[in-house]
């Protein structure tokens, strides 16, 4: 192995410019040593050299030597795809969002000006053309730097360390393998890529702070410019932010950005990429960026649909992986294609509806949820007035509440499910008292408000929608059938009873549930209408229909399962029996109301 070679420039040795020794205190952690101490330091020096020339030269075969009981040698990764936007569309194939975290804009080696290249270099790396990976000088200055000075450590990682670091070791444990690894990575990776191909990968991906992933991004949030515009001052100073982009933050910290500009200057004078004038002259007239060009990201094109699919994808599923790092990942740098169930058509008719509704001091709000009956994809989805981003975000369409008189068609279904039928007479008179033995609070409980529906019927009261009615039926179905039956009609990922009642709250088998005390969403409505209206067979409602990868693999489609909930013909009779409530009962009355309010 070739011998490392010595430091003979005067102004980095122990003694004075014309190199005459001279007696020297040298501090280190702050105590003061002479003497005996200084030659003691530069023996630890000289060895700590040694290891480090010996650790860069051999490093492949240590590694070799510590993995020996491994059939195979461990390969050099792949380098990660560069984080790309997914796109969201609806069931026209027409985009509807895109979900996209960081600002990046990926560029070639061939676009990037050479004074922008010169630039980085001579900052992070001047001798990037010619070593292999690693740099012993570096080590060594790093270890002289670290060893004799209290100033901030210096490093010592070249570029193409930088890059092995955050394409292939992001989430190593930081230990002696982990910088072995890295050294072995390093020397590998130059090997088998080009100077230019690692160049690339390095400005593609450094971080330079407010948001900004690559050169590009880096130019236009700081410069408004794009990378062939860049001056090379400016160069130099995106240069500078790349070892601590929040410290030398020119918005945040515009001094230190200041002093850290002026090391740049410096740097570059030593390499002879500036003279003596013009450092001057660009540290007089160069100015450090008082403001950044907040360059948003498409992903505050955001609808409720669209935050029900993230979620979806992020929390309610395995589709894009086990972990939600990984779904993390996937979605927001995947490049994903996810197609949806959206009907635009029918969305288009939604919001419509929703906007023409009434202003009114009380801050009128809608929800609706719409299902295909045959298969359980959601067409259409309103979640209130607008999505606006952290100020009303909250999705009606999937927020539970009161149901009210809705709750009384699962109550029908159950019933005709266990044996009714709607010539059948039940008593409707008000008041009534009913027993509430699910309730441990209220044992007994009492219905005094309403229509009194007297004897009638059961397709009567159900037109008429009788509160006592209802109340006693499900008393003689049973309140659990009653509620085991509501919850397989308009089960969902939304809605099941062994949630946790941290995700949601559950429905209980209380008296009370007949006049609509438990709370259910639009979208389970929607579910539970749906399982009739198919005759019985109950589809969960879903949103995507299909995701390709960035390359168009099929990473997942819809597959459904279909359950029957209720006999056909128990299906067909609720149907039957719900269509009087259109023609001459509360739903008559309710439709004529809201057509005169628009």
């Amino acid at each position: 192995m070739a011998s490392l070679p010595l430091i003979t420039e005067p102004d980095r040795c122990l003694g004075t410019h014309d190199g005459t020794p001279k007696r020297q205190v040298i501090t280190l952690n702050g105590v003061e040593r002479s003497g005996w101490a200084v030659r003691l330091g530069v023996i630890i020096v000289s060895g700590a050299l040694l290891i480090t020339a010996v650790t860069i030269g051999i490093a492949p075969r240590l590694w070799q030597i510590a993995n020996a009981h491994s059939e195979e040698p461990v390969p050099l990764p792949d380098f990660i795809p560069l984080s790309q936007r997914s796109y969201v569309y609806d069931a026209a194939g027409n985009e509807i969002a895109v979900y996209e975290l960081e600002n990046i804009q990926p560029v070639s080696f061939s676009d990037i000006p050479e004074h922008v290249i010169q630039a980085f270099v001579a900052v992070e790396d001047n001798e990037f053309w010619v070593h292999h990976g690693v740099n012993a000088r570096s080590f060594i200055r790093a270890l002289l730097s670290n060893f004799a000075s209290d100033a901030p450590r210096q490093g010592a990682s070249t570029i193409t360390m930088q890059v092995v670091k955050n394409d292939f070791m992001a989430g190593f444990e930081r230990n002696g393998r982990y910088k072995l690894l890295q050294l072995t990575y390093a020397v590998r990776l130059e090997k088998e890529r080009s100077k230019e191909e690692i160049m690339e990968r390095y400005l593609n991906t450094v971080f330079f702070g407010n948001n900004s992933y690559g050169i590009a991004a880096a130019a236009e949030t700081y410069f408004g410019k794009f990378v062939h515009e860049l001056t090379f001052p400016e160069s130099a100073f995106l240069a500078g932010l790349v070892r601590a982009p929040t410290s030398y933050d020119p918005i945040n910290r515009p001094e230190r950005s200041r002093a850290r500009f002026a090391q740049v200057v410096d740097r570059l004078v030593e390499d002879e990429l500036l003279t003596e004038d013009e450092a001057i002259e660009v540290s007089e007239t160069f100015v450090i960026p008082e403001r950044v060009n907040q360059i948003p990201t498409r992903d505050v094109e955001r609808t409720y649909f669209s935050e029900t699919v993230r979620d979806l994808l992020l929390n309610g599923s395995d589709i894009l992986g086990d972990t939600y790092e990984e779904r993390y990942t996937a979605l927001y740098r995947g490049g994903l294609r996810i197609y949806t169930t959206l009907d635009p058509d029918l969305q288009t008719a939604a919001e419509t509806a929703r906007n023409e509704l009434p202003d009114t001091t009380e801050g009128f709000d809608a929800a609706l949820t719409s299902i295909e009956n045959e298969t359980g994809a959601v067409r259409a989805l309103v979640g209130g007035r607008g999505f606006v981003p952290k100020q009303n975000e909250v999705n009606l369409a999937l927020a539970p509440s009161q149901t009210g008189s809705s709750i009384k068609i699962f109550i029908l279904a159950a019933a005709i499910q266990a044996g009714a039928q709607p010539n059948d007479v039940i008593d409707g008179t008000r008041p009534c008292v009913l027993p509430n033995p699910g309730d441990n609070l209220e044992p007994e409980f009492i219905i005094t408000d309403g229509v009194s529906g007297g004897i009638a019927t059961l397709a009567e009261h159900t037109y008429r929608s009788i509160n006592c009615a209802f109340a006693r039926l499900s008393q003689i179905v049973g309140l659990d059938r009653v509620v085991d039956t509501t919850y397989r009609m308009a089960a969902s990922d939304f809605l099941r009873p062994d949630l946790p009642k941290s995700v949601r709250e559950p429905l209980r088998p209380y008296a009370s549930f007949a006049t609509g005390a438990n709370e259910m969403s639009t979208l389970d409505m929607a579910a539970g209408m749906q399982s009739i209206a198919n005759e019985g067979v109950h589809h969960e409602p879903y949103f995507i229909e299909k995701v390709d990868d960035s390359v168009g693999r099929r990473l997942y489609t819809h597959q459904s399962d279909p359950e029957r909930v209720l006999e056909s013909g128990a299906a067909l009779t609720t149907i039957d029996t719900m269509k009087a409530t259109l023609s001459t009962g509360t739903a008559r009355r309710e439709l004529a109301e809201f057509a005169q309010l628009i």
